[in-house]
């Protein structure tokens, strides 16, 4: 949010295609290739989602054509669209322009592991907006991967960046916010030269045949003001439950959970918490 005006963010997890070719080996049970019909990403829209975010493991589920024509249904759904490689989205509200770039670790994506292209791409979008936003989908997966470690993560054998590196890195080379999920679970915030880093929120929406319960169900909405030029001026967290079926409600102990990790990660940098979510700077 900025400047007054609401934007809309979610990490489009899979593919809104009708392709029928997945990167899944007939038969598979260890392999997990997500699609949509391409019409769905009108109830997105509907939803009030103003930009998606296709930098993460399952946008190439179906190949480059999977890809590509997820790319068109957001676009003709009239949502912006951000992820592939040197791909900046600019999302125009209230007189205001906010740049988006979203980095996984992939070659179909902008690559969280090439550093120096990564700068350069979130340098480029400070030019072209005061307001820059960072995606990272970087960082192990698993219920006992709540801590940001500070170094490389893997994960199923892939390296997955280190997400505390980067997203320095990208406030060094001009992000205002960085936010992530790719752990698919919560994770701690910290501020980072007056800027928040919020390295994981988690699952917004789940699936029946994915692990539930504990720190599974735990989910977050997070809401953030900054300033035309870029500054956090405030910003809450709302705790969100995943019941049995994935289906997201408000309420829950996620608030709770994500200031505990907080503290136990980012000690005097970490962002402070109330009960009610609301986010401050450390003192």
């Amino acid at each position: 949010i900025t400047a007054g005006v609401q934007i809309v963010f979610g990490n489009l997890e899979g593919t809104l295609t009708t392709a029928s070719k997945s990167k899944c080996l007939p038969k598979s049970t260890q392999c997990f290739a997500f699609r949509n019909p391409p019409h769905y990403a009108k109830i997105f829209a509907a939803a009030g989602f103003t930009i998606l975010n296709d930098a993460n493991n399952h946008s190439h589920d179906f190949g480059n054509p999977g890809q590509q024509q997820t790319v068109r249904a957001i676009h003709r759904a009239g949502m912006a669209q951000t992820g592939l490689p040197g791909q900046i989205a600019v999302v125009r509200a209230g007189g205001h322009k906010v740049a988006f770039v979203g980095f996984a670790p992939y070659s179909y994506d902008a690559s969280l592991l090439d550093l120096k292209s990564a700068a350069a791409l979130i340098a480029k979008a400070r030019t072209e907006a005061r307001v820059v936003v960072v995606y990272l989908h970087a960082g192990a997966e698993g219920s006992d991967k709540t801590h940001v470690t500070g170094h490389e993560e893997y994960a199923f054998g892939e390296d997955r960046g280190n997400p505390r590196h980067f997203a320095h890195l990208a406030i060094k080379n001009g992000a205002s916010l960085v936010i992530a999920s790719g752990p698919h679970v919560l994770r701690g915030m910290e501020f980072f030269r007056g800027h928040l880093i919020a390295y994981s929120l988690g699952n917004f929406a789940n699936f029946h045949n994915f692990g539930g319960g504990g720190i599974l169900s735990e989910s977050a909405i997070l809401h953030v003001t900054l300033s035309s030029a870029g500054r956090f001026v405030a910003g809450r967290l709302q705790s969100v439950t995943l019941d049995s079926a994935g289906r997201a409600s408000l309420g829950g102990s996620s608030v709770g959970t994500v200031r505990s990790l907080s503290k136990a990660d980012f000690g005097s940098h970490a962002a402070r918490l109330s009960h009610a979510g609301v986010i401050r700077k450390p003192a």
